[in-house]
C-alpha cells in the first residue's frame, strides 16, 4: 500500500526576492533518471522548479528557472529535462519551443523550434524519441469555444542524441481529417510511449485517439473515443448528494494516456465542452475497449467524502492525470481526480482493475511520476489559493510498503446500492448507550440537505452507516447552518444552527425527533442577537437540564478577544451566558469551534482560521463545571478559566499533507474516547481531506 510521506510547497521553490504570495503551481512533474530529483512544471511563474529527494521524507528546494515563455509540459531523460514551452503572441499565432535544460546546472543548454503551441511532452523509454503534442489551443470565449478554430494541431517527433534532441530530425505529424469532429482542427493534448516506440495521442476536444509510429510518423490508427452511458450520477449543483441522474451517450473527451503495455493504454476521461464520463477507460491499440469504469471511480471518491457537489452540474469528479508503472510484479494504474483532488490507484492483470485504494492528494493534482525504484508515487497540484488565504500548491510523495493505508480515515455504506454521499462534516456527538456509535451533521454547504450522520467509530476506516435528513413539514429543512450535534437522551437531537443574515439563516438551536423531523425551532433571545455577527453556534452539549452552546467569535458587543458560551434550560426557557477568553492569533482569528461535556468539564476546540505552515492554534481546553456561573444575559458575564488540554496540530502533521484549518467535530464517546473530525468544506477550494482520529485526553499544559 501506499501512503504520503510528505510533502512541499511549491512557494518554498519562488526565487529569491519574491512576494511569497505569489501564485505558484506545480502542473506537470517528471523524475530524474536516478530518481533523486523531481522537475516540475510552474505556468503562473514562467518556469520550472525542482526538488531534491535524495531523502523522499523530507524534500528540500533545489531552485527555480525562469523560461521565456510558459511551461507546459516536463520530461527527463539521461542528464536533461525536455521542457514544452509555449511562446505564442494569440491564439491564431502560436508558437513555442522545445528547451533543454541540464540538470546538473539547472540551467537551459538548448532549443528547439516548434510549429505552433506545445501542451504534452513524452520521452520514448529507450530514449531514442521525443514526442510533443502541437495543441494550438481554442479560444475559450470565441463562439462558446467552439471548434474548429485554426490553426489545426499536430504532433512533433524529435531523435534524441544522450538526451538531446537533433533539431534537424524533426517531423511533424499531420492530425487532420481523422476525427469525426472538426477533422480541420485536431487539438493533440496528451502523448505517451510504449516500448515499442508507438505513441498514443489524445485528440480531447475531438473526441479522438490516435496511434503514430515514432520512426516514420505514420499514423497506424485512429479511433473515436466514443461515449459511455452514465447512470446514478449526479448532475445537479443544487447543494445536495442524490446520485440518481443519468447521462446517456456522454462523450469521454480523453484528457492523459498512458501506455500499460504494448497492446493496451488507459486514458483518463476528463470532458471538455461537450463531455466528460468521469472515468478512465482501458483500450486495445485496435480501438476496441478492454475496460470501462463508468461511475465506479466517482463512486469511490464519494464513498471517501471526495465528490465535488459544485461540479455536479459540469463534470464530477474530473479525472485528468494519470501514471502506469510496474512496483514488483504489480502493474498498476494511478488515476489521479482533478476535482476531487484525489488518485485512485488500479491494479491491472488480465482481469478487470482492481482499485486498490484512495490517496489523499493537494488541490487539482494535474500530474503524477512513479519512482518503482523507489517505491515512490509523485502527484504534482496546480491550485493555488494564497490569494483567499487557503491552500498553496504542493508536491506530494508516497511511498509504498508493506503497510495499512493511512487514509481514508473515515467512510460511508452504500445505501440501497448506491453511495452514501457526504461532506463538510461540521460536528460530532456520542451516543449516550453505545460507545461505538457517533453522529456528525454537515454544515451549510450541503444547504438543501441538512443531514444528521450515524457513524460506527468501531471499524478502521470508521464507516458512515446512514444519513437522516432533518426535515419539517416532511420536507427538507431550509435556512440552516448545522454545526453543533447532541443526543437528547430519548433518540432525537438538539442541533445548533449557525446564523448569516444576509443568507436570512437565523441564529436558533434546533430539537429534533428520533425521525429527523423537527419538533421545535428555539430563536435566540434579543439580549443575545444584540451585537451578532455571522459567526454564531457552532457547537451544542446538553449536560442534565441544561443546553451549553458555544459562540465561535466576539460579536460586536463582546470584550476584545472574549467570545459567549451561552447556556439555555429548555424547561424553563431560561438564558444565561459566561465569556471565555481565546488565544491571540499572529493572523487572521482565533475562535471556538465546538463543545461537549464529559464527567466534571466542558471541552471546548478552539483554533485559529489559518492553513498549511500558518496555522499555529488548533487545540482542545477544557473548563471545569464547578466554576461555571452563567449569568443572566444583557448584564455583566463572569470568565472562566480554562486550560489546554490536547495540541491537535500533531494530528494534522500525522497524514503529512498541509495543515487544514477546519477542524471542526469533538466528543468523548460512552466509554471514555476522544473523537476529532475535519470540516473538508465540501471539496470546494479544498483537498477534500476529512481527517477522523481519536484524541487522547491529556493532562492540561497551562
Amino acid at each position: 500500500m501506499f501512503n504520503r510521506i510528505a510533502s512541499f510547497p511549491v512557494a518554498q521553490n519562488l526565487p529569491e526576492g519574491t512576494d511569497p504570495m505569489t501564485e505558484t503551481s506545480a502542473e506537470i512533474i517528471t523524475a530524474s533518471q536516478d530518481g533523486q530529483t523531481l522537475v516540475y512544471s510552474n505556468s503562473p511563474a514562467g518556469g520550472i522548479g525542482f526538488v531534491d529527494i535524495s531523502d523522499a521524507e523530507a524534500p528540500a528546494a533545489l531552485g527555480f528557472l525562469s523560461l521565456e515563455g510558459e511551461p507546459t509540459s516536463v520530461s527527463a531523460i539521461a542528464g536533461n529535462v525536455l521542457v514544452g514551452v509555449n511562446t505564442s503572441e494569440s491564439f491564431t499565432d502560436p508558437s513555442g519551443r522545445l528547451a533543454v535544460v541540464s540538470l546538473a546546472d539547472r540551467t537551459e543548454s538548448a532549443s528547439c523550434p516548434l510549429p505552433g503551441q506545445p501542451d504534452s511532452v513524452a520521452v520514448s523509454p529507450d530514449g531514442a524519441f521525443a514526442a510533443v503534442a502541437i495543441e494550438n489551443e481554442r479560444d475559450e470565449d470565441l463562439n462558446d469555444g467552439a471548434i474548429p478554430q485554426l490553426p489545426a494541431g499536430s504532433l512533433v517527433i524529435v531523435s534524441l542524441a544522450d538526451g538531446t534532441p537533433d533539431c534537424a530530425t524533426m517531423k511533424t505529424v499531420d492530425l487532420t481529417g481523422l476525427s469525426e469532429i472538426a477533422p480541420t482542427d485536431p487539438e493533440p493534448e496528451f502523448v505517451d510511449f510504449n516500448t515499442a516506440n508507438e505513441i498514443v495521442v489524445s485528440l480531447q476536444e475531438n473526441n479522438h485517439l490516435a496511434i503514430v509510429d515514432a520512426a516514420s510518423g505514420e499514423v497506424t490508427n485512429h479511433f473515436s473515443a466514443g461515449a459511455v452511458d452514465l447512470a446514478g450520477i449526479d448532475t445537479q449543483d443544487d447543494g445536495a448528494l442524490a446520485f440518481t441522474d443519468d447521462q446517456p451517450a456522454r462523450k469521454r473527451e480523453p484528457d492523459a494516456v498512458k501506455w500499460l503495455d504494448e497492446t493496451r493504454f488507459a486514458s483518463a476521461n476528463e470532458g471538455d465542452y461537450e463531455g466528460g464520463s468521469r472515468s478512465f477507460t482501458v483500450w486495445n491499440k485496435d480501438g476496441s475497449i478492454a475496460y470501462e469504469a463508468g461511475n465506479s471511480f466517482e463512486h469511490a471518491l464519494v464513498r471517501a467524502g471526495h465528490y465535488p457537489d459544485k461540479r455536479s452540474d459540469a463534470k464530477g469528479v474530473e479525472p485528468e492525470g494519470m501514471e502506469t508503472a510496474t512496483f514488483g510484479e504489480e502493474d498498476l494504474v494511478f488515476v489521479l481526480s482533478e476535482r476531487g483532488s484525489a488518485v485512485g490507484v488500479y491494479r491491472v492483470g488480465e482481469g478487470d482493475p482492481e482499485l486498490l485504494q484512495l490517496l489523499p492528494s493537494g488541490i487539482a493534482p494535474e500530474g503524477a511520476v512513479a519512482i518503482p525504484g523507489r517505491n515512490l508515487l509523485v502527484t504534482s497540484n496546480e491550485a493555488d489559493l494564497a490569494e483567499d488565504g487557503g491552500a498553496r500548491s504542493h508536491v506530494m510523495i508516497y511511498e509504498r510498503a508493506d503497510q495499512a493505508p493511512a487514509y481514508p480515515q473515515i467512510v460511508s455504506e452504500d445505501q440501497d446500492g448506491m453511495p452514501l454521499g457526504w461532506g463538510a462534516l461540521s460536528g460530532l456527538a456520542a451516543d449516550p448507550g453505545n460507545a461505538n456509535t457517533l453522529y456528525a451533521v454537515s454544515d451549510s454547504f450541503y444547504e438543501t440537505q441538512p443531514r444528521i450522520f450515524t457513524i460506527d467509530a468501531s471499524r478502521t476506516p470508521a464507516v458512515i452507516t446512514g444519513a437522516m435528513t432533518v426535515t419539517k413539514d416532511g420536507v427538507p429543512a431550509e435556512k440552516l447552518d448545522l454545526e453543533g450535534i447532541a443526543a437528547d437522551g430519548q433518540g432525537g437531537f438538539w442541533l445548533a444552527s449557525e446564523g448569516d443574515a444576509e443568507d436570512e439563516i437565523p441564529h436558533q438551536l434546533l430539537h429534533v425527533n428520533p425521525d429527523g423531523s423537527l419538533a421545535e425551532a428555539v430563536a435566540f433571545p434579543d439580549e443575545l442577537l444584540e451585537g451578532a455577527t455571522r459567526f454564531g453556534a457552532e457547537g451544542i452539549a446538553m449536560d442534565g437540564d441544561t443546553l451549553w452552546i458555544a459562540i465561535q467569535r466576539p460579536w460586536e458587543n463582546d470584550p476584545d478577544g472574549k467570545t459567549k458560551i451561552v447556556s439555555y434550560k429548555p424547561e424553563s426557557k431560561e438564558w444565561a451566558a459566561v465569556y471565555y477568553t481565546l488565544e491571540t492569533p499572529e493572523t487572521g482569528w482565533v475562535g471556538l469551534s465546538e463543545i461537549t461535556v464529559h464527567g466534571d468539564d466542558l471541552y471546548l476546540i478552539e483554533r485559529d482560521n489559518q492553513i498549511g505552515a500558518n496555522a499555529r492554534i488548533k487545540q482542545l481546553t477544557r473548563v471545569s463545571k464547578a466554576d461555571l456561573a452563567p449569568a443572566a444575559l444583557g448584564g455583566d458575564l463572569p470568565t472562566v478559566t480554562k486550560q489546554i488540554v490536547h495540541d491537535f496540530l500533531p494530528d494534522l502533521k500525522a497524514g503529512n499533507g498541509f495543515v487544514v484549518d477546519k477542524i471542526e467535530g469533538f466528543t468523548i464517546a460512552a466509554d471514555g474516547t476522544g473523537y476529532a473530525v475535519t470540516d473538508n468544506d465540501g471539496v470546494d477550494d479544498s483537498s477534500g481531506e476529512t481527517m477522523f482520529f481519536k484524541v487522547a485526553l491529556d493532562q492540561p499544559t497551562q
